[in-house]
């Protein structure tokens, strides 16, 4: 007799509790999650941010977080968080226990490994009572969009026909500078002119600047990606490796262009995410907001062939007919096929330069090592 009633009481307390505490469980609480930067090349590290506010009387014995990540993101060991690893996407679960309005924020060490356009939509909560009679979940909309830009190398560790292509670009400046194109504020200098100084910019930095002007003739500096790992490939990369790289070498041009006052473009072979039917093609352009573009652009390639680079190239050649300027090519592929090297020598004939950068110059003949231009 005395046992039953051990039972029935234990059942009403059991009972109880769980009414205390499970129900009202996932009630009044705020969780956030946040990237310290959402935007990063590949191989920075940051910090994932996540705070949760329990905002009732009633404390929550138990709460779960559990969400799909990309298998790209690398966390730290001892990151608080039991991790399970897949290949293209981990699982991760965060336990917690929250007092009465009690707030707690956890920081989680990350790397990006890869490059890519990542997106973040829910997070599942599930709470519960003392002994898990009660439970309950709920997905809570955390809708985050990082952007992982291709990694960048020295300008040294390039191929050394990229210092030929550099020097090509920048003797083809006029030394007269245009005093309608502006580029920017720089700092004063011994004999610049009253009439460009910047009085706003001035009066911003606290020293004296002036406009920063380009050049009527520079040349329009083109970057293209050969999505095709050889002649024979089509549709999906089957070696990722080399295109990667290419990325990366297209990304370390870029940033190196943009950052001496030329302008520069982007174009590959391949498709791209929330991309048409067309491939890629941004026209040259200066400034940070337009290397952004770039970056994001080549964060977006995914590892598709769209149309062969010949055909691509050739496509180029009859762009140029109706074009009036002189344009500087660096051509970034893992190979030259016969058909490419019969339309870059279409474009010599434009007057334009074309400069062959090796992804692979182990693979590559010794003739795609050398600038060909006009």
């Amino acid at each position: 007799m005395a046992l039953l009633w051990l039972v029935i009481v234990g059942g009403i307390i059991i009972g109880l509790q769980g009414v205390w505490f499970g129900r009202p469980a996932l009630r009044r609480l705020k969780y956030t999650r946040e990237f310290s930067k959402l935007r990063c090349y590949a191989g920075d590290e940051l910090e994932m941010v996540e705070t949760i506010a329990n905002e009732k009387r009633v404390t929550v014995p138990w709460l779960r977080l559990e969400a799909m990540m990309p298998g790209s993101f690398v966390f730290r060991s001892g990151s608080g968080m039991d991790i399970s690893q897949g290949d293209i996407y981990q699982n991760h679960k965060s336990i917690f226990t929250l007092k009465p309005f009690t707030r707690i924020t956890r920081k989680h060490p990350i790397m990006c490994s890869k490059r890519g356009v990542y997106t973040l939509n829910t997070v599942t909560m599930t709470g519960g009572d003392l002994f898990g009679v009660w439970r309950s979940t709920q997905p809570i909309p955390v809708h985050l969009s990082m952007i992982v830009y291709p990694s960048l190398v020295a300008t040294e560790d390039l191929p050394a026909i990229y210092q030929v292509w550099q020097g090509e670009v920048e003797v083809s400046r006029w030394i007269v500078e245009d005093p309608f194109l502006i580029l920017g504020v720089r700092p004063y200098g011994a004999g610049d002119p009253m009439n460009r100084i910047h009085w706003k910019a001035s009066a911003r930095t606290g020293e004296l600047q002036v406009y920063k002007q380009g050049w009527t003739a520079d040349p329009q500096s083109w970057i293209i990606v050969n999505i095709q790992e050889s002649e024979d490939m089509w549709s999906v990369v089957t070696r990722p490796e080399p295109i990667e790289r290419a990325l990366s070498y297209a990304a370390t041009a870029a940033a190196d262009a943009i950052g001496r006052g030329l302008p520069a473009g982007f174009a590959h072979n391949g498709y791209r995410v929330n991309g048409g039917r067309d491939p890629l093609r941004i026209e040259p352009d200066y400034g940070s907001p337009h290397l952004e573009l770039l970056l994001e652009a080549m964060a977006e390639t995914e590892l598709k062939c769209m149309v062969p680079m010949e055909q691509f190239l050739n496509d180029e050649v009859k762009r140029n007919e109706e074009a009036h300027q002189a344009r500087s090519y660096l051509l970034i592929t893992s190979y030259v096929s016969t058909a490419m090297e019969h339309e870059i020598a279409r474009l010599h004939e434009q007057g334009h330069r074309v400069t062959i950068l090796p992804v692979e110059a182990d693979h590559i003949g010794t003739k795609n090592n050398k600038a060909v231009s006009a």
